[in-house]
């Protein structure tokens, strides 16, 4: 959980546990008790129902991404808070993306040295860990921009002036454009 999942489902981890239960509840899962050491241990194991229902779920398309963010909502209401408040939970976003930028190193170090736990996943992770890696690098980029930005500002109530304000969404277009004739052309499966 600690190594993969909680970079994609930001969830509290004792929901995260309490699901094996409800799985187990809904004849999806199976538990087992194996002794370890001087605690049991609990073993969860997929039944066939739980194969066929996980089947069909991944059959289906996904549903769309979300971001959540608490930054980014304390941000949207910056204006009825104080310069220096806004200032702080940007610099916290910033410490958080680059923590995960840390922790990724480390995972990819670890493939990269042939030390990874789950070498027959590998093709599954690095796919994943590309998106998560370049992901927290576009955070670690957008709330240093923030940072300067806002500390360009008067107080929340007032910007730098509209003209720069465009001209930073302009060039986030001309970014994105310029990536879409950058990128190769792939083949729709």
């Amino acid at each position: 959980m600690r190594r993969n999942l909680h970079y994609l489902w930001p969830r509290a981890e004792s929901n995260i546990y309490a699901e094996p239960k409800r799985l187990v509840e809904g004849g999806f899962a199976e538990v087992r008790s194996r002794p370890q050491g001087k605690r049991p241990r609990t073993v969860y194991s997929i039944t066939r129902e739980g194969r066929k229902a996980l089947e069909q779920w991944l059959g289906k398309p996904g549903d769309s991404s979300r971001l959540e963010s608490e930054a980014l909502v304390k941000l949207m209401f910056a204006t009825d808070g104080s310069k220096r408040d806004l200032l702080t939970t940007l610099q916290r976003f910033r410490d958080d993306a680059e923590g995960k930028r840390t922790e990724l190193a480390v995972i990819f170090g670890e493939y990269l040295n042939g030390e990874d736990p789950f070498p027959e996943r590998v093709h599954i992770n690095v796919v994943a860990y590309r998106l998560l890696w370049a992901y927290a690098q576009t955070e670690v980029t957008w709330a240093s921009w923030a940072l300067d930005q806002v500390r360009r500002w008067p107080d929340t109530k007032k910007s730098a002036g509209r003209p720069e304000l465009m001209a930073a969404l302009r060039a986030a277009l001309d970014e994105g454009a310029n990536q879409r004739r950058a990128s190769p052309i792939q083949k729709r499966v």
